[in-house]
Parts: structure tokens; sequence; C-alpha cells
């Protein structure tokens, strides 16, 4: 299933979302202009390296990432995700929050393969703590969806809670499926389905923390029904 868009309206401007999406496609711009060699020392200096940690490669990881498709679907869900949590946190606890889950994200994968010296890149474990706020937050929202069937597409409204539901238990389950394929001998590497898991997780609890109660009032919430 490939989100679209979802159905609230922000009613503030969300500029810490674009803001960061600007600055992951200036980053994945910069990237681009590197040659192999090149690329690979900036992936191994800035990425997150489980065998070597370090805090600022935790942070300066979440900007990076592995092409274009990793980049493009992480915008693409936090730009339909993210303006609505921002909205509901306002500018500044919105930006502690992001990193905070991105950090948990981290953590959690490093856990998971504390020995490993392949770097972790990307934004998905920041992204997926906005999803989980999200969660919490809109439980009423829909999600307008694409969905591919054989050779044709169809676009329908998906619960919020459905989707996100769906997509935090194939996470897990995925996990659970990367732990049994370590267990078996195979390399690690891929994606970071821990760091989903985490993120997501840090999500839903810090998301009490931070949300504002004088924001709690949704008008959008009539016109759903």
């Amino acid at each position: 299933m490939i989100p679209l868009r979802d159905v609230i309206p922000s009613r503030t401007t969300p500029y810490v979302t674009i803001a960061l999406i600007a600055v992951n496609a200036l980053v994945y711009l910069y990237e681009m202009t590197l040659g192999e060699t090149a690329l690979e020392e900036f992936i191994l200096y800035f990425g997150l390296v489980p065998a070597a940690f370090s805090w600022v490669a935790m942070l300066t990881s979440m900007f990076l990432h592995g092409g274009l498709l990793h980049v493009g679907g992480n915008m693409l869900f936090l730009w339909i995700f993210g303006d609505n949590v921002e909205d509901r946190m306002g500018h500044g606890r919105f930006v502690v929050f992001y990193v905070l889950c991105g950090a948990a994200a981290a953590l959690a994968q490093t856990a998971m393969s504390p020995d490993s010296v392949v770097p972790m890149v990307g934004a998905s474990g920041a992204v997926a703590g906005v999803m989980g706020a999200y969660f919490v937050l809109y439980p009423h929202s829909r999600i307008v969806t694409l969905i591919p069937l054989f050779v044709f597409f169809h676009v329908m409204e998906v619960p919020a809670l459905v989707f996100l539901g769906l997509w935090f238990v194939l996470q897990f389950v995925s996990g659970v499926g990367s732990i049994a394929a370590a267990t078996g001998g195979e390399p690690a590497g891929g994606i970071a389905f821990w760091a989903h898991v985490a993120g997501f997780v840090a999500g839903v609890s810090g998301v009490l923390v931070f949300r504002r109660p004088e924001r709690q009032r949704v008008e959008w919430w009539n016109d759903l029904r």
C-alpha cells in the first residue's frame, strides 16, 4: 500500500517538516555528486556503525540515505504524517520528538546487531516515530492509499489505525525474521526492521509527553463522519 495523503488539513504551516524534508533532499543530492569511493567513505564516516557506536553519527545518520526510493519513501511518509503531528506538538517540541525517536530507533538496532560493521543510514526510525504519534493522535483519520492490483491501480481510503497497524505488524514480523536469518548464519545488513519497530513504539509513548493539551480539539472530525 502506497500512501498518497491523509484527510486531515493542518491548521499551521509545518515549517519543521518542510525543513527536514529539504535537508534530507539536499544531503541526498550531495551524495549523488560523489564518486563511488568517496560515497562509501562519506557513508562510513557519517553513518552509524554499531560496532563503532558514536552519538554524533547517530544524529548524522538520520539524514543519509542509500538510494532514491529510500529517501523518497521516507520523505513521502514524513510529509503525509509529519505536518499533523507537528501541528499538535508545536514546532520546537516536534524537533526534539523527531530526534529522540530517531535516537531510540538507532539504539534499538544497535542493540540487536552490536557487532555489525555495516553503516546504518536513513530517517526511517524517526519517521516511524512520527507515524506512531499519528497513530495515537488521529485514530479516526483515513489515509488515501494507492493499492496495486496486478496491472491495475486502485485508490481508496484506509483507516489510519488499519494502515499504520498493518505497517507496524509487518515491521515486527520482518524483524523477527531477521533474527532467525542471523541465527541461521545469513549475513547482517539490509533493512533495519528493529529501528522501525523501536521508532514507532517511541512515537506511541513519546507523543503523550510532547503533545500540547490546548491543541486537542479537532474540527475536521465532523466532516469525516
